[in-house]
């Protein structure tokens, strides 16, 4: 074999040799084993590990739900035998340390109720897309309207009374403040009333807009009024010249929700599908004008424990679910609720949202926070949700409807005491005593 032969031959054994040979660094397994979610992750910005909760949901909706657990980008190809207990007396020993340190503690089951505790009789309840027409306040009151009259039910005692009937109109919204003792009632002549409940006499007749009132917002002594005419009136109720702020050609058309967080910050939805962040009862201009929504919106509200999270749905042409951070206005996650959104309530202890929808199920949904994931359907009701109204403490949640009842779901755990009795309970009423 001459020198030429013998250098061919060694170099197609190389070649040979090099297609059987484990292109692995070294101590590092090969990267022919790597998986195709372990590419994404040495790709740019996907080698990262979630740096909070909706970080983490957002990385198992897109990459599956192995996608940071127990998913290694590099992994040798060739597993190691593991050895039979006859072969090795420290198996026991190690399965039993380890399965004790990995596995994880069974979770409580979370147990929603399929039927209401109580069903209450509405007779005359308007069926009213844009009303509002139950309210439960800080003293366990739940204001009522029944077309023309409004009632109070005691939640404690189950005694009913009547506060008052109006002459002419209905009873389009109620509010309660914030420490219970008076009720602002919304009517469809555009007035706004305030109410003793306790002494059931009226306060005020807060006259200005130029349609039916569609939604009521309290923040300290400060009432925020929205209207058909496409207006936001802010009224302080300690002075005689009421309207403090009129907030006109932001919305298109019938302003139908309003609240208030914590902090003062408002947050409105129209008939124009529009939702709009105030920072403050006096702002001139939103901070945010979120356009997600493609129907009216009417449901909207605040976490109580996130206070810059806020959550709104939309009407029948829409019938979206959304969570927004109020301060950058950025949409954090939405959801095809499959039906229309009349009314959003928070838990105060389960990271949870409850919803009230009209056809073609006429249902309550229970969400998951944040991935907005359905963790189930309360049915009952044979027509259209009106609104929601939660109880003090958050653990009861009164559901009002077309087919004329009142239906009360014991879906969350109550809030601690602190939460119920908290320092916003003093503060206001010494503001409130000052309404003339």
């Amino acid at each position: 074999m001459d020198a030429s032969t013998a250098a061919r031959f060694n170099l197609e054994k190389r070649r040979v040799d090099d297609e059987n040979a484990c292109m692995s660094d070294r101590l590092v397994p090969s990267r022919g084993t790597c998986s195709s979610t372990g590419h994404l992750k040495l790709e740019r910005d996907e080698n990262w590990a979630p740096r909070n909760e909706y970080h983490e949901v957002l990385s198992k909706n897109v990459l599956g739900q192995e996608s940071l657990d127990n998913m290694k980008v590099l992994s040798y190809k060739h597993k190691p035998i593991r050895q039979e207990a006859a072969q090795n007396q420290f198996k026991v020993l190690f399965s039993n340390s380890r399965d004790s340190a990995t596995k994880p503690r069974p979770a409580a089951n979370r147990v929603v109720p399929q039927s209401p505790m109580k069903v209450l009789d509405a007779p005359g309840i308007v069926d009213d897309f844009y009303s509002h027409p139950v309210d439960w306040s800080s003293t366990n009151i739940i204001a009522v309207a029944l077309s023309e009259m409004v009632f109070l039910f005691d939640a404690q005692s189950g005694q009913t009374e009547k506060l008052l009937s109006l002459p002419s109109g209905n009873v389009t919204t109620l509010r309660w403040t914030a420490e219970g003792a008076h009720l602002s009632v919304g009517t469809s002549s555009g007035e706004v009333q305030i109410w003793d409940a306790s002494a059931q006499r009226q306060l005020r007749n807060l006259r200005g807009h130029g349609g039916r009132i569609g939604a009521l917002a309290w923040h300290q002594h400060v009432l925020s009024s929205g209207s058909a005419d496409a207006e936001i009136h802010q009224h302080d109720v300690r002075v005689r010249e009421h309207l403090i702020g009129r907030r006109a050609g932001v919305h298109a058309d019938f302003v139908c929700g309003l609240d208030y967080n914590t902090e003062g910050m408002l947050a409105s939805g129209g008939n124009d599908n529009a939702v709009c962040i105030w920072e403050s009862p006096i702002s001139s201009s939103p901070l945010h004008t979120l356009t997600e929504h493609s129907a009216a919106v009417k449901a909207l509200k605040w976490c109580p424990w996130q206070r810059h999270v806020l959550a709104t749905g939309g009407g029948t042409a829409d019938r979206q679910v959304c969570l927004w951070n109020a301060s950058s206005g950025r949409l954090l996650m939405s959801a095809d609720a499959e039906s229309q959104v009349t009314g959003i309530v928070w838990g105060m202890q389960e990271k949870e949202l409850l919803t009230a929808h009209g056809y073609s199920r006429n249902q309550l949904s229970l969400w998951k926070y944040p991935s907005l994931c359905k963790a189930a359907d309360l049915e009952g009701h044979t027509g259209r949700l009106l609104c929601l109204a939660q109880s003090p403490d958050g653990s009861l949640v009164c559901s009002s409807s077309a087919d004329e009842t009142l239906r009360f779901w014991q879906v969350f755990s109550p809030a601690a005491a602190n939460a119920k009795h908290g320092s916003n309970r003093t503060a206001p009423k010494s503001i409130l005593k000052t309404i003339r």
